[in-house]
C-alpha cells in the first residue's frame, strides 16, 4: 500500500483553495473548522479526519482520491468537461489547443 505525505497532501489541499479563490479563512468558515486547522492541514502537521475530507473534496471541488494520492479519478475528469462545457466557444477552441499541444508531447 502506498504511504500517504501529508505535506504533499496539505500543497495539494492549498493548491485547490487557491485556485477556488478561497482564503483559509474563507475554507475554515465553509467548512466549520478553525483557520489554525486549515493551515496545519495545508502544512502537513495534522492528518485529516475522514469527516473533514468529504467536506473538502466537496467544497474544493475535487474527489478524496486527487487530495490523498494526487491521481484524478472518471469523476474529476467530468467535472472539467462540465466546467468547460459552460465556456465560450473562444475559450474552448484556446482549451483545445492546449490539449492538443499537451498531448503531442507525451508521444
Amino acid at each position: 500500500m502506498t504511504e500517504l505525505n501529508l505535506q504533499e497532501i496539505g500543497n495539494r489541499i492549498q493548491f485547490c483553495r487557491k485556485r477556488m479563490g478561497y482564503t483559509q479563512e474563507k475554507l475554515a468558515e465553509k467548512m466549520n473548522v478553525s483557520i489554525q486547522m486549515i493551515s496545519n492541514m495545508e502544512r502537513g502537521n495534522k492528518a485529516i479526519k475522514i469527516e473533514n475530507l468529504f467536506k473538502l473534496s466537496r467544497i474544493l471541488e475535487v474527489s478524496a482520491d486527487y487530495i490523498l494520492t494526487g491521481k484524478q479519478n472518471a469523476g474529476d475528469l467530468q467535472l472539467l468537461s462540465l466546467k468547460i462545457s459552460k465556456l465560450s466557444e473562444k475559450d474552448r477552441e484556446t482549451i483545445s489547443v492546449l490539449v492538443d499541444h499537451f498531448s503531442s508531447k507525451d508521444q
